[in-house]
Parts: C-alpha cells; sequence; structure tokens
C-alpha cells in the first residue's frame, strides 16, 4: 500500500498523522470492519441495558454490581474512544488524524484500559470482604467508601497515563507519520520518533507494572485467601455458592489481563507478525466490552429477570 512507502524525510512537529488500519490486511478491512462493528453495538447495548438495570434495580444497589455499573460505563467509553476512527479507516479510507486528536485518542485509551483493571481490582476485594468477612460487608463497603474507590482509582489512572502524552508531545522530530495500527496507541507512535525516546518507553513500562502488574498481584493475592476461605466451609453447597459468586468476576478477569498482557509484550518484546499483533490487540479493547454484560447477565439471576421483564413487556407492546 502506498500509504507505507518509506521516505528519509524526516518530520518537524507535525500536524497530522496517518493510521493505516492492520498492516498486511488492508486488502480485507472493509469486511473486518463488520464484526469489529457487531462487537462494539453488542459492547454499546449490553453495557447500556446494564446500566440501567442497576440504576434502577434496587436488589442491584450492592457494591459488586455499582462496580460493574462503572466497568459497563468504562467499556462503554472504550467503545466511543477506538470505534468511529477505527470503522472510518476501515470502510471510508479516512486515514488521517490530527495529531493533538491522536494523543487525545491515545490518553482515552489507555486511561480507560487503566481505569478497568482498577475497577477489577476493586471488584476482587468486594468478593474478598464478602466470603472472608461478610458480617462487616456492609459497614466496610459504605456508598461512601465506594464513591472514593472509584475515585482513586480514576485519579491514579488520569495522572499516571496523563503524563504519556505529555512526554510525546515534548518530541519534535519524527522519522515518519506513518501508524501501523487501528487507532494510537502509545508504543506506536513513539516508534516514529526520529529522537531519544528511553525516557517515554521507561515511563510506558512503568505505568503499566504499576497499573496492570499492581492489579493482577492484588486480585491474585485476594483470590488465594478467598480460596482458603471457602475451602475451611463446612458443607459443599455453600462452597459452591461462595465459589459462584466469584465466577463471573474471574473470567472477566482473566479474559481482561491475558488480553492485555499479550498485546503488551508481543509489542515490546515478541516477534509477531504486525497483523497478527495490531489484529489481536484491537480485539483486546473490544471483546471484553461486548462480553462482560454478557457474562453478567448469563450469572446473575437478577439482572437475567429484569433482561427477561423488558423483553416481555416489549413482546406484550407489539
Amino acid at each position: 500500500m502506498s500509504l507505507m512507502g518509506s521516505t528519509n524525510m524526516s518530520y518537524l512537529n507535525p500536524k497530522t498523522v496517518i493510521l493505516i488500519g492492520i498492516p498486511g490486511l488492508e486488502h480485507v478491512q472493509f469486511w473486518i470492519g463488520f464484526p469489529f462493528f457487531s462487537l462494539c453495538l453488542v459492547a454499546l447495548l449490553g453495557n447500556v441495558i446494564l446500566i440501567i438495570i442497576i440504576a434502577t434495580e434496587r436488589s442491584l444497589h450492592q457494591p459488586m454490581y455499582i462496580f460493574l455499573a462503572v466497568l459497563a460505563a468504562t467499556d462503554l467509553g472504550l467503545c466511543v474512544a477506538i470505534a468511529p476512527k477505527m470503522l472510518a479507516i476501515f470502510w471510508f479510507g479516512s486515514y488521517s488524524m490530527a495529531f493533538d486528536a491522536c494523543l487525545t485518542q491515545l490518553f482515552f485509551i489507555h486511561a480507560l484500559q487503566g481505569m478497568e483493571s482498577g475497577i477489577l481490582l476493586a471488584m476482587a476485594f468486594d468478593r474478598y470482604i464478602a466470603i472472608c468477612d461478610p458480617l462487616r460487608h456492609a459497614s466496610i463497603l459504605t456508598p461512601l467508601f465506594l464513591a472514593k474507590m472509584v475515585l482513586m482509582v480514576a485519579i491514579r489512572t488520569t495522572v499516571l497515563v496523563g503524563i504519556l502524552p505529555i512526554l510525546l508531545k515534548r518530541l519534535q522530530i519524527f522519522q515518519s507519520v506513518v501508524i501501523a495500527h487501528s487507532y494510537c496507541e502509545h508504543m506506536a507512535v513513539v516508534k516514529l520518533a526520529a529522537e531519544d525516546v528511553h525516557i517515554n518507553k521507561s515511563y510506558g513500562l512503568f505505568v503499566a507494572f504499576v497499573i496492570l502488574g499492581f492489579d493482577l498481584i492484588f486480585v491474585f493475592i485476594s483470590y488465594i485467601f478467598i480460596f482458603r476461605a471457602v475451602s475451611h466451609l463446612p458443607q459443599k453447597e455453600a462452597r459452591l455458592k461462595a465459589f459462584n459468586t466469584c465466577t463471573s468476576h474471574i473470567v472477566i478477569f482473566l479474559e481482561f489481563y491475558i488480553l492485555a498482557f499479550f498485546s503488551f509484550f508481543s509489542h515490546r518484546f515478541g516477534h509477531v507478525s504486525p497483523y497478527t499483533h495490531i489484529f489481536l490487540s484491537t480485539i483486546y479493547l473490544l471483546v471484553p466490552p461486548a462480553l462482560n454484560p454478557i457474562v453478567y447477565g448469563v450469572k446473575t439471576t437478577e439482572i437475567r429477570n429484569q433482561v427477561a421483564q423488558i423483553c416481555i413487556l416489549k413482546h406484550d407492546s407489539q
């Protein structure tokens, strides 16, 4: 593709960048856009319905479901941040993007990823208290405490991720303005620079490990205590019931972190083909938002019942 043609030019403070989509798959990008659009549609509808159900159903005004509503809002934000430009590239050949808009997209994508990781940690803490110290669950996880936890996650992510575009903005000379990606990702932009980018790379690793690494470690610690507490329950039915309250979170947690770390390490240290990495990293951003409401909808009786009621009312009104 001509957009990939390399030159010996360098660019001083470029005003625009070129996103080519999925390198190596340009000839089928138009068709790839349809399953990606379907994922976005499922994510948008599923998460909007989830937020409405949690907001209107009083029995779901519990810490786990409040965190789930925040997670759903985060997933909606991810879809809005990535889908419009990506689909414009695939369907309409809209490759150019203002450099400042690229940095803005980069910030929101990585900040929302960090927010999702923090909310998964908060949900693990909720499960830990609910199973290991159930009598104090309501007194510990008060509405004020929940608000403080969400605010802390948001501040942590905003401050840490907010420095990424600031460090990129200080770079002036670029060897190319062509980003081999379907969205503005930090390392993809860093690789365009013709200057020393050790600070950018090191800080990117620092942010990844402080957010994803920290959260992953503490989620694991939470589940070690949870599994130990569950194993000490006297009755098999009680053990199964306690474990069943964690299965939805475990599925979402594994889905998020496995895809996240594969995308992260393959971009920096792997030798996978560019189109494989870009394709999988895009799936990593779109699959969890689509799957999360389905997983909780299937596993949570209250949510399942509310969805069934909505469907029945819609059928009766026709």
